[in-house]
């Protein structure tokens, strides 16, 4: 399918708050490159431009995968380990098995790049963080400073991967227990689903609510009808064999651009996603959807607020608790 910041100070304000707040507890910090890689920022945002030029989705699959690797196991690069004959890794797990080749390969970009000038520096995990932040800038989001000093996992097992992600068919207070005990809250929660602003589904991810949805409807009844009926031409009924290569943007509005309109989508019934539909329904959630709906600088804030906290998940720093990949595929030998 083809696919008003009216207070900028506020969300300025708003991020800078929430980023100390996360600061006190963490061993991160902004300038820790000041001295041994003092160009690492700018060496990654050439990169990711250049990237983001060459591949306009790579921005929505770098910030998916961002969101998969910190999830399972904190923030430390683990779902960037390739397999090996020994060790089935977090990359090989199912439900990662759709995440976006250009967002990997952006991040593989950015630590070529970094080794030339600083080898052994800069951390796969920090590349991920810094990278994300400057595409979402990039596709018309907002920009945030990014804590530094993370270090890369030792382990990446698939095996891990299992009930740390959200699922297609969770409800909402399953997604908010998920959120949750991430230390994230609903308004997190809210924000991030946000990101869906940009990027794609497959056809597996929303035919349930196309077709034969249950006795009653034949299309989910939070679904706007015409919207669920052209989805239907590229993603045929079960009784034919899907296309694994068709796709569908999650906001079928303004699909490349970072904006609110994800949220103003789900007030028309124009979310692509149950989950995403959901937060509308919801008593939890559906007043945070309108307010974010109304004030783009509201939800830019929240966003920020809540990529904070999700970059702080579980990260590895001093002792052996990690490493600086030189590769960002394989752990050092």
């Amino acid at each position: 399918m083809g696919k008003k910041k009216s207070s900028p100070l506020f969300v300025f304000l708003l991020a800078v708050s929430s980023v100390s707040s996360v600061a006190g507890a963490s061993p991160l910090s902004y300038d820790f490159y000041k001295t041994s890689c003092p160009n690492a920022e700018k060496i990654i945002r050439t990169v990711t431009t250049q990237k983001q030029l060459e591949a306009p989705t790579t921005a929505a699959g770098a910030l998916r995968i961002f969101f998969h690797d910190c999830f399972v196991d904190g923030c430390d690069a683990s779902v960037l380990i390739a397999s090996s004959e020994s060790n089935k890794a977090e990359r090989d797990a199912e439900i990662n098995l759709s995440l976006p080749g250009d967002g990997f390969d952006v991040f593989f970009r950015a630590k070529r790049a970094l080794e030339l000038q600083c080898p052994g520096v800069v951390s796969c995990a920090d590349v991920m963080a810094i990278a994300t932040r400057d595409l979402v800038n990039l596709v018309g989001g907002p920009r945030w400073e990014v804590y530094k000093g993370r270090k890369d996992s030792l382990v990446s097992k698939a095996s891990r991967v299992a009930g740390n992600l959200p699922l297609a068919n969770q409800t909402v207070s399953e997604l908010i227990s998920l959120f949750r005990a991430k230390g994230l809250t609903v308004q997190d929660m809210v924000a991030l689903s946000g990101g869906h602003t940009i990027g794609f589904s497959h056809c597996k991810e929303f035919m349930s609510r196309i077709y034969a949805y249950n006795k009653t409807f034949d299309i989910d009844p939070t679904m706007d009808g015409d919207f669920a009926r052209s989805l239907r031409r590229p993603c045929p009924d079960k009784g034919r064999r899907l296309d694994p290569s068709v796709v569908a943007f999650n906001d079928v509005t303004t699909p490349v651009g970072f904006d609110n309109a994800y949220f103003r989508n789900l007030q028309k019934g124009l979310g692509l996603l149950a989950t995403d539909q959901s937060l509308y329904a919801h008593h939890r959630t559906r007043g945070l959807v309108d307010a974010m709906a109304k004030e783009q600088s509201l939800f830019f804030g929240y966003f920020v607020a809540g990529m904070v906290k999700l970059g702080n998940l579980g990260v590895k720093t001093g002792g052996g608790s990690g490493e600086i990949r030189r590769d960002c595929g394989f752990f050092n030998a």
